[in-house]
């Protein structure tokens, strides 16, 4: 569990030289308030003293000390780190927008000083856009390589291109002159592992040498992929997706969007997709555009030093990976909306559309199938559905939904209890398992063999006069006088009855392996296996119907729409309804998905259909529990997510959800002139709190406003190190004017500039119901509570999640990320 061990690393580390302080599940996973106080005057600058640079610095009562020392903390520059987050924490929403706010106003108030301020104000300006084009470019370029990588790989475990190595199977036939209609397939260049080891193309020693090489590539690209994921990037693992909604929703994960994610995640996803393993490269592919994103962004100040901002970019860039995952750049648009993003202003909608547009164009330069499509299965339908076959599409819907409900339970089931025991200790063993397992069982059956994509493409397909899958096995009618586009419904031929019991066994096959795949120390999408179970499930329904059609076409059902001759049914339609409806079962996706079907099919007459079967899948799926498969996985991990899509129905008070409760030690505190450096040092070595409430006196309580525990760090070690005078009994002050000390007293440390004036208040009384709203609307880390201006207790991020658990009748330990 590499990925769980680099989450843990950093959640004890309580000394007081580690800048990169602790946080408990206790305590503020999320730090500090709303509003910093920026605007400091002369005697609030940074840390200390009550004069200007270069004046004489004076204490009163009972004596003085004159020092011409020069004040270093009194310089216009930030302390290097103020600011700034910890690994694992959350960040300040409000915080941030106004940081940006002031950096704005300040390039604003230049821009008409000289020609390069002017330049840099414009710099800024399209600095976005930029920001945009460039990821856009990056992820179509590393899709279209990922795709021609991945069809290469998959195919060199059947065999290899002699006239030339870098081509697959079907490039290798390409230009070849001895190839038939029926083979189309088969060419000389072509050689299988049999033809080359043991000479023989048929036969039973041909098949079990072809087995065994399929086996053994399988293995090796698994364990290849494995190997590369536990040693260089133990975060390139799953689908990425869990992980994305946390961090735009605020949480920090260092490295989880990184280069070295990046390569490793681009190099593992096509040895795991061309293992045969029952994952797909789509939702990864939105992790490896977001790690694109959040490198580009590092190029340009106004996104590098400002986290806020960044996640805008990550909205985009996930917008641009599902964009060329499916060809779907407003499909990509839509989900990044409904589904990944936590924050997505109007600018945002339009930098998204342009970077899954930039993305898209990229990839279809590219030309990665060799289709002129984006997609491998892009199909298109020439006959109009009837309002009959809504039935069977809405079932498809009740299977999606039944689907997902069973695999989000079964799934999450698996993935407890592979934490919860040594096996989750071998990762490398587990995906060896399941790849041997996998390819045991793919190899004699055609239709697990084929590549998850391939397959799909197979279902979706229309049978026309030059398919020569089984499933077109159709017997002819021989008074056709020709051949046309739309053949007429015809009975069932031994190649279609094979074909389904092929399907069936597919289906169970796929069903089993899918649950235990996804979650492997692999980069491991879910799209594609989910599609690849509803379209398997929407053809079987979808050739049934129309043989029901053929021989029973006098039903009242059939009468008025099917004639004798006509082709009324579609079973490749109902293969893309049920893809659809099981991949929003798994999911809940509803308005992104339809939008990314429509435009795999280009068939805008389909989507009431599709309407129809996502809506029914979410319905049934959310009858068994609303969460869909990426929100299960937040929660398993426990990552501080608060969902917008959760209803908060309970008649709690702040005062139930607050701390300290009635048994617990009292809140700890800072006083705004009471205390020593000393004091505060050991408050931050004795507790693992993220931030401190500052109040006038413990007499009055009082509040004054909140201290980070991060940035009271950085600014103690600066001061140390740059100002003289400052020991352990200096009294530190967060007033805006330094108390009278006697004449002997050291130099006060002064740390107003690091405190947060206005920190989120809510009173004792105030509905949990108002509270959740409050943070989930405004991006909070905490909020304090208060009773008459006295300070009461403190509200987290956590304490909610840990309160909804419990109203949810859940053990809140067991949720919570530790």
């Amino acid at each position: 569990m590499e990925s769980e061990q680099l989450f843990h690393r950093g959640y004890y580390r309580n000394s007081y030289n580690s800048i990169t302080s602790a946080s408990s599940d206790e305590e503020l996973l999320d730090g500090a308030g709303v509003i910093m106080d920026f605007q400091t005057s002369e005697d609030d600058n940074l840390l200390d003293g009550d004069t200007a640079v270069g004046t004489h610095y004076t204490m009163t009562n009972g004596g003085s000390i004159n020092s011409s020392t020069h004040l270093l903390d009194l310089l216009d520059e930030p302390i290097p780190g103020v600011g700034t987050y910890d690994d694992f924490h959350t960040i300040d929403w409000v915080r941030e927008k106004c940081k940006d706010r002031e950096r704005h106003r300040r390039i604003n108030s230049k821009k008409k000083e000289s020609a390069w301020e002017m330049t840099k104000s414009l710099y800024d300006a399209w600095s976005g856009w930029l920001v945009v084009t460039l990821t856009g470019l990056a992820s179509g370029a590393l899709a279209g390589l990922i795709d021609i990588a991945a069809d290469w790989m998959t195919d060199l475990k059947e065999g290899i291109c002699l006239s030339a190595l870098w081509y697959n199977h079907e490039q290798c036939c390409w230009g070849s002159n001895e190839t038939t209609f029926e083979e189309r397939d088969k060419c000389p260049q072509w050689k299988t592992w049999a033809e080359l080891i043991i000479g023989q193309a048929e036969g039973p020693g041909s098949y079990i040498m072809n087995y065994i090489m399929y086996i053994f590539w399988a293995l090796s690209f698994a364990f290849l992929a494995v190997s590369l994921v536990k040693v260089f990037a133990p975060y390139a693992c799953g689908s990425g997706i869990p992980e994305i909604k946390t961090i735009l929703s605020g949480f920090i994960i260092r490295g989880y969007l990184g280069k070295w994610t990046l390569m490793i995640k681009t190099i593992t996803l096509v040895l795991a997709v061309a293992s045969g393993l029952s994952l797909g490269k789509e939702g990864p592919l939105v992790h490896v555009a977001c790690c694109c994103g959040n490198i580009f962004s590092y190029l340009f100040p106004k996104y590098s030093t400002n986290e806020a901002k960044k996640r805008e970019v990550l909205s985009a860039a996930s917008a641009a990976g599902v964009s060329v995952a499916f060809g779907a750049p407003i499909g990509g648009v839509l989900f990044s909306l409904e589904e990944v993003s936590y924050y997505f202003p109007l600018k945002t909608l339009w930098r998204s559309f342009f970077a899954a547009l930039v993305a898209a164009f990229v990839l279809r330069s590219i030309n990665p199938f060799g289709n002129s499509r984006l997609v491998l299965f892009y199909v298109e339908y020439h006959t109009p559905w009837y309002l009959f076959e809504l039935f069977p599409f809405i079932l498809l819907g009740v299977f999606g939904g039944l689907w997902g409900a069973f695999f989000i339970r079964a799934n999450i089931a698996w993935c407890r209890r592979r934490k919860s025991t040594k096996f989750g200790k071998y990762p490398v063993l587990e995906v060896i398992i399941v790849a041997a397992i996998t390819a045991v069982i793919a190899f004699p059956n055609p239709y697990t063999r084929l590549n998850t994509s391939e397959l799909i493409k197979e279902l979706f397909t229309d049978c026309g006069p030059l398919e020569s899958s089984s499933l077109c096995d159709y017997r002819n009618d021989m008074n056709a006088s020709k051949i046309v586009d739309d053949i007429p419904d015809r009975p069932a031929g031994v190649g279609v009855y094979s074909a389904i019991w092929q399907l069936c066994l597919a289906l169970i096959f796929k069903i089993i392996m899918t649950v235990f795949t996804f979650g492997i120390k692999v980069p491991s999408g879910l799209f594609i296996p989910s599609m690849a179970i509803g379209a398997i499930a929407g053809r079987i329904v979808g050739i049934a119907v129309e043989q029901l059609a053929y021989y029973h076409h006098d039903w009242f059902i059939f009468k008025e729409w099917c004639e004798v001759g006509a082709d009324c049914i579609t079973p490749g339609l109902y293969a893309m309804v049920g893809a659809a409806a099981c991949l929003g079962g798994v999911t809940r996706m509803t308005v992104s998905l339809v939008v990314i079907v429509f435009e795999l099919t280009g068939g805008l007459e389909y989507i009431v259909p599709l309407m129809a079967a996502v809506m029914t899948s979410k319905w049934v799926g959310d009858a068994f529990g609303r969460e869909g498969i990426y929100e299960a996985h937040i929660r398993l991990n426990g990552y501080p997510f608060l969902d917008a899509k959760e209803e908060f129905t309970h008649t709690t008070l702040a005062a139930d959800v607050m701390r300290p409760r009635r048994n617990d030690p009292p809140l700890a505190v800072l006083t705004q002139d009471n205390m020593t450096v000393d004091d505060i040092e050991n408050m931050i070595n004795e507790t693992s709190y993220n931030g401190f409430p500052v109040i006038m006196s413990k007499e009055s309580q009082r509040l004054v406003g909140f201290a980070l525990r991060r940035d009271l760090t950085i600014a103690i070690e600066s001061a140390r190190k740059k100002q003289e005078g400052i020991v352990g009994s200096s009294r530190v002050c967060f007033a805006q004017h330094t108390p009278s000390l006697p004449a002997e007293s050291p130099r006060p440390l002064k740390l107003r500039s690091i405190l947060d004036m206005s920190p989120f208040t809510v009173t004792d009384h105030t509905p949990m119901e108002i509270v959740v709203d409050i943070f989930r609307k405004l991006g909070l880390r905490q909020c304090l509570v208060t009773h008459n201006g006295r300070l009461l207790g403190i509200i987290t991020k956590k304490d909610i999640l840990r309160h909804m658990a419990q109203t949810a009748n859940q053990d809140p330990a067991s949720i919570m990320f530790n």
